[in-house]
């Protein structure tokens, strides 16, 4: 009724296919690792060059405030009032 020989040549077959997935996996997981790895160190560098630019601006934002700091100071009031009625709203 139950024939063991086609089962573990079932078995078998399924043992070899398992077997060369998990080695086509380590070479496939290699090459990720190594696409991972490159395209961090380009995030890196992107987000060093980001906060030298932010790190400039921010002395010219200074600047332009400690300039008019009375101007500034109404913006930053009027730009509130014009959000606080914008959530209003919603």
């Amino acid at each position: 009724m139950f024939n063991t020989t086609e089962l573990g040549n079932e078995l078998q077959a399924l043992k070899n296919e398992v077997s060369r997935l998990l080695n086509i996996d380590d070479g496939m997981l290699d090459a990720a690792k190594s696409r991972a790895d490159t395209l961090a160190d380009q995030i890196k560098a992107a987000l060093n060059e980001l906060g030298e630019t932010l790190s400039e601006q921010e002395d010219h934002v200074e600047a332009l405030i400690a300039e008019r700091p009375i101007a500034t100071t109404a913006s930053a009031f009027a730009l509130g009032v014009v959000i606080g009625l914008m959530l209003r709203r919603s």
